[in-house]
């Protein structure tokens, strides 16, 4: 199985353009044959592709720098030099492609999506290019143009309909476990969750979405403290989020301010987007520390909150009903 990376930062150059070719016609027979120099070739261009057989940029971990070929040189005869094929990099369908700055370059959400990032160098022009007139035997040609080339920083999101968010051990994996084919490492320690996974959730309101899970939040997480916040690129793309909060934890309302913080403090839209709260864990707590976490919660959210136990599947239902209906919505306004 391959390791999962979201984030690498590469060398690409294109090709240099060919040189153009000074030459002469030499025929025994035939006086003043005039130039016939031909045109160098394209540089190869860097193009990126993506690809739904791949789900890592681990592949970039171990190679940094790409560089195409050149084009060839012109030749005698009127021969143009042969165009230097373009090089491809493909990367996993989600791929935001930045210069070394930040700048957004490309953003790869469809399979099969290709495009340039960098052209390569036009080809020089040969000698016959420059005959005129008045001078009619040109002893000038061009060189091919030079590549380009930069650092580009690749950062993966993975592609969700909706995602999960919350402190260590709310229960995330064991949801997504539950309502999804997809096996996710559990324990009952924090940080189990290493990497974000996938799950493909099926439902009567749409057919089905995919539901992404990432490791835990902490305080100080948008400082770097615990995992850090880097694993929420992968849910800036979902319709909605799920917002699990361990009913067995101190101060349920303590730990959604927590998390609500780190998101707000992380920016790119997930403070502002959908969410839908709920207790995990309900099964294992007294009737009225649930009522007490499940009020805290509530008062702390502004809005009611479900009760769910992944583990009984209880309430699991009505949390995967409220997430179809916000991802249905999403798509009805793709759609128009």
């Amino acid at each position: 199985m391959s390791r999962f990376l979201d984030q690498a930062k590469i060398f690409v150059r294109s090709g240099d353009g060919g040189n153009g070719c000074v030459s002469f016609r030499r025929e025994k027979y035939v006086e003043f044959g005039g130039p016939d120099g031909g045109d160098g070739g394209q540089g190869g261009s860097i193009e990126a592709e993506a690809v739904a057989s791949a789900n890592t940029l681990i592949d970039f971990r171990y190679r940094q720098h790409y560089r195409a070929q050149r084009g060839t040189d012109g030749a005698g005869r009127k021969r143009t030099g042969a165009n230097a094929p373009n090089l491809v990099l493909r990367v996993p369908v989600g791929t935001e492609i930045l210069t070394d700055a930040g700048e957004r370059l490309l953003d790869l959400t469809r399979p099969g999506e290709r495009q340039i990032l960098l052209r390569g160098g036009a080809g020089g022009r040969g000698n016959i290019r420059f005959r005129t007139s008045s001078n009619r035997a040109p002893r000038t040609a061009t060189k091919g143009s030079p590549g380009q080339e930069m650092w580009l920083r690749l950062r993966l999101k993975l592609l969700a309909d909706a995602g999960l968010v919350g402190l260590p051990n709310a229960g995330k994996s064991t949801f997504l476990g539950a309502v999804s084919r997809a096996n996710p490492r559990v324990g009952a320690h924090p940080f189990t969750t290493l990497t974000p996974a996938l799950g493909v959730v099926r439902h009567d309101l749409d057919g089905e979405f995919v539901l992404a899970d990432i490791p835990g939040l902490i305080e100080g997480a948008h400082h770097g403290a615990g995992l850090g916040d880097r694993f929420l690129g992968h849910v800036e793309r979902c319709a909605v989020l799920l917002h699990l909060v361990d009913a067995g934890g101190s101060d349920a309302g303590a730990a959604y301010r927590t998390i609500r913080h780190e998101l707000d403090q992380y920016g790119a839209g997930l403070a502002a987007k959908p969410e839908i709260v709920a207790l995990s864990k309900v099964d294992a707590v007294e009737p009225p520390d649930l009522d007490r976490q499940r009020a805290s919660l509530a008062e702390a959210a502004g809005r009611p909150v479900l009760a769910l136990s992944a583990l009984a599947r209880q309430g699991v239902d009505e949390a995967v009903a409220a997430l179809a209906a916000h991802v249905a919505d999403a798509r009805a306004g793709d759609r128009r």
